[in-house]
């Protein structure tokens, strides 16, 4: 909270007494900003020194005037000291305030009501504006931030003024070591936190921030697809479960949208239509994001929408695959990596990677339409998903490798007729 602080006394020539004397003023500046407070005394111009900042002289009038501005330099200094200590917000106009004896009344907020309140709105706003999930995770983090407390400080809450750096990073030592959190966990965790802080400072109850000169840095996460080769095993195995017949088919009709679980999950005939190219498209709303989804249908996710068309459950629940919920077709996902002899662990977001990997990118798709298939505002985003496969390193090398043949050609032709 320490800020540039300064006092200058000066006398103000300009505002002369009927007795030739002039006023003296105290000049205070914090961080660039100036007020101006009246001493209440005055002293003759030619005896004032603005480099001493006091009356020149001997006299009893002077001893007196210089006493005083003394005394007032001393209390300027001791009230900013209490300032810093009491970790009040200091402005210029509130240290003139308390130098004029006027002393607003310091509220002491506590971080977890203010980190509850915050909660209390998203909760409020899922489905407009936030996911179920993320509701979620900030109840998580609120869980996590009072554990801490009572582990680090021994205490429920903290005055969000006693927030400082230390604090945050004794808060991802936490998470990392006691609460076993991966790096993309804690950062998350910790970037939650970062946003009621930003609450605090944006209604000016914190003048600083204790994330200045925090860096931390999410890792990527190296994320399974599946290949060609098992994408095809899947499809073609015929289960005994009818259960895991209808999960298989729900899972590939993922793998060849893109669309993610919540996305599947409340998909409707409504938002089935033909697009720009007479084709049957997909225009949806991302769940998680809010930002619109246009996909062409392939002929495998035609099929497949073909084959529920008349399902009882689709029809009296107004939905166009009969999707389970996510624990239970992780659940069977798994089953069905088993019976496949697939053994990566799959679950239903891997679809949405396939469908970014081996269904598009490898196909030549470009990645500005697989980021607009996928719903996602930033097409880095996009890059976490589709992976560049070796397969598509060598076919562009090939297509290099022929280009520079043919230019090798050229130029011996040209040595040879010369």
């Amino acid at each position: 909270m320490t800020k540039s602080f300064a006092l200058l006394f000066q006398m103000k020539r300009t505002k002369a007494l009927p007795n030739g004397n002039a006023p003296i003023y105290l000049r205070i500046t914090i961080d660039s900003e100036r007020v101006e407070i009246a001493t209440k005394r005055n002293a003759p111009p030619d005896k004032w020194n603005n480099t001493a900042q006091k009356v020149m002289g001997n006299t009893e009038d002077a001893r007196s005037v210089n006493s005083h501005l003394k005394t007032i330099e001393q209390k300027a200094y001791e009230i900013y000291r209490e300032m810093i200590e009491r970790k009040i917000p200091i402005t210029a106009q509130t240290f003139k305030d308390r130098m004029n004896g006027i002393e607003e009344e310091v509220v002491c907020r506590m971080l977890i009501p203010i980190f509850e309140d915050h909660n209390r709105q998203v909760e409020a706003l899922v489905g407009k504006e936030y996911a179920p999930a993320t509701a979620i995770r900030y109840q998580t983090t609120i869980k996590h931030v009072k554990n801490f407390l009572k582990w680090k400080y021994k205490v429920s809450d903290i005055n969000i003024q006693d927030l400082d750096h230390e604090f945050v990073t004794s808060l991802e030592f936490y998470l990392r070591t006691v609460r076993h959190c991966n790096n993309n966990s804690a950062v998350k965790y910790i970037k939650n936190l970062k946003k009621i802080i930003h609450i605090c400072v944006a209604n000016n109850w914190l003048v600083r921030s204790p994330f200045i000169n925090y860096k931390t840095k999410i890792k990527e996460v190296i994320r399974d697809f599946l290949s060609r080769e098992e994408l095809d095993l899947i499809s073609e195995k015929r289960f005994v479960s009818e259960r895991l017949n209808q999960v298989r088919d729900v899972f590939l009709f993922s793998c060849y949208t893109g669309l993610a679980y919540a996305d599947v999950n409340k998909l409707k005939r409504s938002e089935i239509s033909t697009g720009i190219d007479s084709q049957k498209w997909i225009f949806t709303t991302r769940q998680k994001t809010d930002t619109a989804s246009r996909i062409p249908l392939l002929p495998v996710a035609l099929e497949l929408l073909k084959k529920y068309e008349d399902y009882p459950s689709c029809i009296n629940e107004g939905k166009l695959l009969p999707v389970l919920s996510n624990q239970k077709m992780n659940a069977y996902l798994k089953e069905i990596a088993d019976v496949c002899g697939i053994q990566k662990e799959l679950t239903f977001h891997i679809a949405r990677h396939t469908f970014a990997t081996t269904v598009t990118l490898a196909n030549g798709v470009s990645i500005e339409s697989i980021s607009k298939m996928l719903g996602h505002k930033n097409i880095r985003t996009t890059q976490h998903y589709a992976k560049i496969l070796d397969s598509t390193v060598s076919r562009d090398m090939d297509m290099l490798r022929g280009k520079m043949e043919e230019k090798k050609s050229t130029v011996l032709n040209k040595i040879t007729n010369q």
